[in-house]
């Protein structure tokens, strides 16, 4: 992929990548999960100064069977691009891919924050991400994308209960209850990965601490500490 796709462009040219990107979608089955040992979270958070608007991205890489922490990188920067729904990666991207190019360690997977199949063209930013970074990506969103107007049907209330999002027939995501008595968050495939195998894969990181899994938790715990720490400093850029 060329970085002049993540420029500042017209909406019509951002939808027009995001649809020829989606022919290169591939759900893979990952038959053997033991192979993945390091996974990073990925999340950002935004807000302004003087009406220009500034963002953190913060990847939190843990190894899958431990649990523990490898490192922690971040970056800052000024955010150009426009919001436009349906288009968020094209703000997010910049500052994601810098903030990879920092990591001493190689991440077998990335969990963002957001969504990945669960978008109008399937092109949410875990799933256009994955073009740049070549690796398998599931994307975990805490709110619903409401796509056609289709609701999402609730899972039962259990540990690991899923109930899949279809639109048009078409399987987007997945409805999945981490833990009893909690909010369901919405799983959706990134890329170079299968629906099943994502939500195994979160439900592998779920603590009790949360019913968000682990690296996306700990990345949007990073980012609003690095936002507070530029809220307390007037020289933080």
């Amino acid at each position: 992929m060329k970085d002049e796709q993540i420029i500042q462009r017209t909406e019509k040219d951002y939808i027009r990548i995001q649809n020829a990107l989606q022919k290169k979608i591939k759900f893979q089955n990952i038959s053997n999960i033991l192979s993945i040992k390091k996974v990073a979270g990925i999340d950002l958070a935004y807000w302004n100064i003087e009406n220009k608007e500034y963002a953190v991205c913060c990847i939190v890489v843990l190894e899958k069977e431990s649990k523990q922490v490898i490192e922690v990188k971040y970056t800052l920067g000024r955010i150009n691009v426009p919001y436009i729904p349906g288009c968020l990666a094209f703000r997010e991207l910049p500052l994601i891919l810098e903030t990879i190019k920092k990591l001493e360690t190689s991440p077998d997977l990335f969990m963002f924050d957001g969504n990945g199949y669960l978008h109008p063209r399937h092109m949410g930013i875990a799933t256009h991400a994955s073009f740049y970074i070549n690796k398998p990506t599931i994307g975990v969103a805490k709110n619903y994308y409401k796509i056609e107007n289709i609701d999402y049907i609730m899972p039962p209330n259990e540990k690991n209960a899923h109930t899949d999002i279809v639109i048009k027939g078409e399987v987007y995501g997945r409805v999945l209850r981490t833990q009893k008595n909690v909010r369901p968050i919405f799983i959706s495939v990134g890329n170079y990965i299968d629906l099943d195998s994502a939500t195994t894969i979160v439900c592998d990181f779920i603590n009790s601490e949360s019913h968000i899994p682990i690296p996306t938790r700990l990345a949007d715990m990073e980012t609003h500490k690095i936002r507070r720490m530029q809220e307390m400093n007037d020289n933080f850029f």
